[in-house]
Parts: C-alpha cells; structure tokens; sequence
C-alpha cells in the first residue's frame, strides 16, 4: 500500500500574505444592515481581509422591537490575548458601535496594544441622531468615547455626535462655519482627520459632509443629493469605506468623495423600492461602484 508524501513547501507566516487586514471591532446582527454585516462585505469586496473582533450579537440590529442580544464583553479580550499569541499585525484598527465603558477600555487597551506608527486608527463615535442620544447612552458613555477618540487618527462622527464631543448643543441655525469650528476643535484632542456627517448645507436640496485634515489645516466640503429617506447602517457603510479608501492611499478628499457618493448612490438604489426601511439599505447593489474610478470629483476647498 503506498503512501502519500507529505506536503512540503515554504510555510507562509501569518503576517506574511499580502493582503491587508482590517480589525473591525462592532456588533453583528442576524438580520438587518448595520455593523459588521454592513463593514464586512464593503471592505472584503474592496480587497481587505477583515478580521472581526465582535463586541455583541444581535437576533436583528437594535432599532427593531424586542431584539435578542447576546453580549460578548466577558469573551473580547479573550480573542485580543490569542490574537497577541499569533502575533497578528494589523494595518488598519476600525472601531463602531460600543455598548458599555467596559467595551470602551478594552478598545483602548487594543489599540494600544496594536496601533503603531504603520497602520491607523479610525474611530466611529456612535453617540446618538437627530439632536438626541441612542438607548442606552448617557454622560459617562460620552466621556469614554470622547477619551477614545484621542487615540485614533481619524474620526467619523455625524453633527449630533459631535456636539456630545464637543459639549455643544445643536440648534436650528448651526451654520457650516460653526461645523468647522467644531471640526478642528475635536482635532485639537488627538485627530488629524475630522469628518462630520448630516453637516449643515448651503442648499436644502444638498446633503454636506465636512472633513478638516489637521495636518496641513485644508478643510473639505463635499455634497450630494438630498434623499427624503433614513436608513440604519449608512453611518456604518461610511466609515467602512473611509477605511478601505484610505488604507488604499486616497487623499482625504477622494475618500471622503467616495464615501458620501457609495452612501448616496446606495439609498437611491433602495428609495425606489417599497423598502422597509429598518432593513437598511440595498448596498449589495452598488458595491461594483467601490472600485470603479469616479467620473469626477465634487469635493470643495473650503478654506
């Protein structure tokens, strides 16, 4: 009876392989899109590996009644002490959604365990919408999450969340002076890159996103149509590709570009629909977009 030789060949460390990879710390829900069932697919298909550090796992993501969550905190830093075993090096850190301080020190301990002068960090400082915070969020969650974002080279906060930052309020006649007022004020703490969804707009009919790069003091304005609808996971869908564009060496503006028009493109793929919203919206659609060269830059020098 003969035998199989064995296998030989040259053994790939873990670090080794060419592709770049993503530590993407958010929750994940069985149904609905948002978190890392939004990230995943946007980054993989962008030409990442994606390397998931769950936070939760959720029957349905929290804006459906009577979700079931099972909360992994007691098993996070478990999954951190065997990735030190690997010796995992990472080339990207991107945090989401985080559900207690608890969650928020370990993060903090994670990135500095593997942030290092060769990859970034990226912060989603999901706080809260529409001038309020979400279920669950309150001072102290504020506090903690103001302390993370100093710890990360890039962050993502929408208008409302940078007033929780900021300690601001957000009124009716907020101006765009006033949002890139804020803009470099949250640089001030540790950011070099500041963008600000759901921004004040010059024109109703406009939707602006405003981006300020601490390091050479540019800030960017970028705009697209107005859609009258809302869907969970948009705010996910945007970091997630800010992400992707950056480690792929786009300037702030491209990725900033790329972003608001991959979320654009994506509600007006699922706006047509008769959609429950809470399902989130139809990106499986538009993903081919993500690599495909934009037919024109509109961002702005604002300054």
């Amino acid at each position: 009876m003969k035998t199989k030789a064995p296998i030989t060949g040259t053994v790939i460390p873990l670090n080794k392989t060419p592709m770049k990879k993503i530590a993407a710390i958010h929750d994940l829900s069985g149904y609905g899109r948002a978190s890392l069932t939004v990230a995943i697919p946007i980054l993989s298909y962008m030409g990442y590996q994606v390397c998931p550090l769950p936070t939760a796992i959720l029957s349905a993501h929290s804006e459906y009644r009577n979700f079931r969550s099972f909360d992994l905190t007691d098993q996070m830093q478990g999954i951190i002490d065997h990735w030190k075993e690997l010796d995992l090096h990472f080339d990207a850190l991107y945090s989401g959604y985080l559900a207690s301080i608890r969650q928020m020190d370990i993060v903090s301990r994670f990135f500095e365990d593997f942030g290092n002068r060769k990859n970034f960090i990226l912060v989603d400082p999901v706080l809260g919408d529409h001038n309020q915070l979400y279920p669950g969020m309150n001072p102290e969650m504020i506090r903690g999450m103001r302390k993370l974002c100093t710890k990360a080279k890039v962050i993502t906060p929408n208008l409302t969340e940078a007033a929780f930052l900021l300690g601001e309020t957000v009124t009716a006649g907020i101006t765009r002076k006033k949002t890139v007022e804020w803009c470099k004020q949250l640089a001030e703490n540790g950011p070099e890159y500041v963008i600000i969804t759901s921004a004040p707009s010059d024109n109703s009919r406009n939707v602006t996103t405003i981006a300020y790069n601490r390091n050479d003091g540019r800030t960017w304005i970028v705009g697209s149509d107005y859609v009258p609808a809302s869907y969970p996971g948009t705010g996910d869908a945007f970091a997630s590709v800010i992400t992707g564009c950056l480690l792929d060496g786009d300037s702030l503006p491209e990725a900033v570009d790329r972003a608001v028009h991959f979320i654009n493109m994506g509600i007006k793929a699922t706006f047509g629909y008769e959609h429950n919203p809470l399902d989130g919206m139809n990106q499986e659609k538009v993903l081919c977009y993500l690599k495909e060269p934009l037919p024109y830059f509109t961002y702005e020098l604002y300054e």
